[in-house]
């Protein structure tokens, strides 16, 4: 049975203690890397798209590796994206696609799309043998009767994105590194959960 979203909030809590500033760091470089990329004049624009998403791979798993392992937090993590640069940025880049592409057509398909996709740089850390669609439609497979709980997990952090805003943006220093430590506690308890059905059916069967 699944965590209740609480509970992997307090799972997450307990991950970042005593990690809380080094993770407000990481985002900081995050967040300054990708806006200064984007701020060049001229070639900004395609810079950001060539740099955005292994940065943004890179950025997920720093916390999915903080909860597994509960090492501190290595800043270098944040650009393991571009050690494996075609599949991860072939595959980010085809995710942003089909979710523009969704959302073109209506908001909020776009949205369910967009849950759909979450776990696909879980994914591409995981199993590297996976790329491109294999990666998404993995995710997809995962996501499928689950899309509502992680949107409700994300949901759930409404109060530190009014801080967030009340701090012109300083609490997302702290926010980042929460939520996404709260999806890679999503991930792994989905993870076990479906392989422990895997498991349950191919008892009953035999």
């Amino acid at each position: 049975m699944l965590k209740l979203n609480s509970e992997l909030r307090a799972a997450s809590r307990t991950t970042l203690s005593g990690n809380w500033m080094m993770a407000a760091l990481a985002t900081l470089v995050y967040l300054l890397i990708a806006g200064g990329v984007s701020s060049i004049p001229v070639a900004g624009s395609v810079l950001a798209i060539i740099v955005a998403y292994p940065l943004a791979y890179g950025f997920a798993i720093l916390f999915l590796d903080l909860f597994r392992e509960g090492k501190p937090i290595d800043i270098g993590k944040l650009f393991d994206g571009f050690k494996d640069f075609g599949r991860v940025w072939g595959t980010l880049i085809l995710v942003a696609v089909y979710t523009i592409l969704w959302t073109c057509l209506l908001i909020i398909p776009g949205i369910v799309k967009s849950y759909s996709y979450a776990l696909t740089p879980f994914i591409l850390k995981d199993e590297p043998e996976l790329r491109y669609n294999a990666a998404i439609e993995k995710s997809m497979r995962m996501m499928n009767g689950y899309k509502m709980k992680l949107f409700l997990l994300d949901l759930s952090f409404i109060g530190w994105m009014i801080l967030s805003i009340l701090t012109l943006g300083i609490g997302l220093l702290f926010l980042q590194p929460y939520m996404n430590t709260a999806r890679a506690a999503f991930y792994e308890d989905l993870k076990a959960e479906l392989s422990d059905r895997c498991v349950s059916e191919e008892e009953n069967n035999n």
